[in-house]
């Protein structure tokens, strides 16, 4: 089976085409545009630039679709816009604050448009018409749907869906992931088989049967690409394992991301560690490209597609990424000495033709040597060390009071209070709790020490049970720990033979779930579902179900059945995953030749992340 992580395109039949759904966005937003007659000035909120910039280019709506001018969405009137205004961004309050200023102060012969992603809510409609301007606005819906990140990644590219989930309960962000499933469905048949575990899970799957009766699958004019390509889908909530996005990544994209951010496929870097000057390019488009203000650090994608030495990095534990960067260098240098070796004509033209090649491996070393050297920054500290300890052996369930004297004693090095709290959240989740004095005295030491507009935050945290008072039953998660083998000795890095070797030793409880649901021998026979973990299973939380969906079987649908094809298991994921995960489901895909795996999420995330989610925006800056 060709593997989706060597750098090498694998052979068509092997896996679902995840370009469509690039193909799909683009298209819908020409064609909304089209409608709009004559030039036109685009008001882009910033928020949607990074999603926006990985489906279409900024050249393609000058050139095809007649947009002149380009604006962000901010406060103040429009300078030199064109009869045709048109406002692209999402269904939130602040926004239509600032249109409806816009409006009320141009002159009345602008014809306004709103496109709304991925639709427009009672409330924003509300607040439209209360300002007085919802007459003036022509408002279309715009499902941008799911982003292919990588040929194996789907992701909807939303902010803080785990908040709104747990939190808020706002549960919008299942139904437009039901939507784009539906999409998914459209192109390459029904998924017969869902197997879930969680509350959003289950409303998921709801979602699901109820759009397949309001939206018919298949029409005359409208029939599967490849049907029968998918045969199952495994959802998870975020919330049946909130230990593993809490844990530090020990993968070089999982570090990337926690040291240096990656914001949809795209990572910040100094100039110097890119190419300078500019070359032509046809790959996929940065969000950079629709911000016209020159900017300090530079926006780089970061993808396996034209960069190899990535898609090699990207997976691996980062004890051996130095090894792997020292072994292209000394493989690169031996290339270019080869130009002396090079005596006739033919071999000089032959060298030629292969500097381009070794050029854009010799800018990639760069790059990656550069991201690598800061990240060892960060990770050669004594308190990315000794919270990293701490961490370890309260998964392994190892001396736990001592940990909490590795909490106080990080507290009292006034170490980020996100790295503090994401240490508290693990012990409280594997622990049962905290006991209540105990619990006390560190909420009083955190707000003494960062500040007591904190509060908020700690009660958010007690709110979504990542900060409690012990129980007197074991916890899920030391209930889960020998059964699905979460603690792993003597992990190789160099050569792993298990999915622990992405957090040098703990094997992900998501990743474990996914393991067993798909058995060992998940091939043609189908999966195993929750069959043999069903206690386990049950101690987790929300729902646990298997679910099926009746297939209409048509001649067309038969026709279009690929014969001898790898089935495909789509593991969705609500509320975000890690890209520590992702390598771990990378590497399960590896070890089941007779399945492949698509991932599909609501976003990325990580758990500092996750944490400044729950904070003030001034809260954020100072943590």
């Amino acid at each position: 089976m060709a593997d989706p992580n060597s750098g090498q395109n694998p052979i068509d039949l092997s896996y679902v085409d995840t370009d469509l759904f690039r193909l799909v966005s683009s298209s819908a937003l020409q064609a909304l545009l089209d409608k709009i007659i004559g030039p036109k000035t685009l008001v882009l909120a910033a928020n949607l630039a990074g999603p926006l910039g990985l489906v279409t280019q900024v050249n393609s709506l000058k050139t095809n679709n007649a947009v002149t001018k380009m604006f962000w969405l901010e406060p103040g009137p429009l300078a030199q816009a064109e009869r045709n205004i048109v406002y692209l961004c999402k269904p939130e309050i602040k926004w239509m604050k600032i249109i409806a200023d816009q409006i009320s102060s141009q002159p009345t012969s602008h014809s306004y448009h709103l496109l709304v992603v991925p639709r427009m809510t009672t409330l924003c409609t509300s607040t439209l018409s209360d300002l007085g301007v919802l007459g003036s606005l022509d408002i279309q819906e715009f499902q941008l749907g799911l982003i292919p990140l990588e040929r194996d990644l789907l992701s909807l590219e939303e902010d803080n869906v785990w908040k709104k989930l747990a939190l808020e309960g706002d549960y919008s962000p299942v139904y437009d992931m039901g939507k784009a499933l539906m999409t998914l469905q459209r192109a390459f048949g029904i998924i017969p088989r869902i197997i879930g575990k969680g509350d959003s899970a289950k409303r998921l799957s709801s979602i699901l049967h109820r759009l397949r009766r309001e939206l018919p699958l298949t029409t005359p004019s409208s029939t599967p690409l490849e049907a029968g390509a998918i045969d199952s889908m495994i959802v998870l909530d975020r919330q049946v394992d909130m230990v593993t996005p809490l844990c530090t990544q020990l993968t070089y994209e999982g570090l990337v991301d926690e040291v240096m951010g990656i914001r949809n496929s795209h990572v910040e870097v100094d100039p110097i560690l890119t190419n300078p000057a500019p070359v032509a390019s046809t790959s996929t488009p940065s969000a950079s490209s629709f911000n016209p203000s020159p900017q300090k650090k530079k926006k780089h994608l970061l993808s396996s597609n034209g960069d190899n030495l990535f898609a090699e990095l990207r997976d691996k534990n980062f004890a051996v990424v130095g090894g792997v960067l020292n072994r292209t260098a000394r493989r690169l240098n031996d290339d270019y000495e080869r130009r002396h070796q090079a005596k006739t004509p033919a071999e000089l033209r032959q060298f030629v033709g292969q500097l381009g090649g070794l050029q854009s491996e010799h800018q990639a070393l760069r790059l990656h040597t550069g991201l690598t050297e800061q990240i060892m920054a960060v990770t050669a500290t004594d308190e990315f060390n000794m919270a990293l300890e701490a961490q370890q052996n309260m998964i392994a369930g190892v001396d736990l009071p001592t940990q909490e004297n590795s909490i106080r004693e990080l507290i009292n090095q006034e170490v980020p209070l996100k790295t503090v709290l994401r240490l508290l959240c693990i012990y409280s989740i594997i622990a049962g709790g905290i006991k209540p004095k105990v619990l006390e005295e560190f909420k009083r030491d955190i707000l003494q020490t960062y500040g007591f507009h904190h509060l908020p935050l700690l009660l958010s945290l007690t709110n979504l049970s990542l900060l409690t008072r012990s129980i007197t039953t074991k916890s899920p998660f030391a209930l889960s720990r020998k059964p699905l083998r979460l603690v792993v000795d003597d992990v190789d890095e160099q050569d792993p033979t298990d999915v622990a070797y992405v957090f040098s030793g703990y094997a992900p409880l998501s990743v474990r779930l996914v393991q067993c649901a798909i058995g060992k021998n998940g091939g043609g026979s189908g999966l195993n579902g929750w069959k043999g973990i069903e206690e386990v299973v049950k101690a987790l939380p929300g729902a646990a179900f298997e679910d099926t969906q009746e297939i209409e079987e048509t001649a067309h649908s038969r026709a279009t059945t690929v014969p001898n094809r790898i089935p495909t298991t789509v593991v969705c994921f609500l509320g975000g995953v890690t890209y520590a995960e992702i390598s771990a489901l990378r590497f399960l895909n590896r070890q089941t030749p007779y399945r492949n795996l698509l991932i599909v999420t609501t976003g990325i995330v990580q758990g500092g992340g996750m944490i400044g989610s729950l904070m003030s925006e001034n809260s954020r800056v100072s943590a």
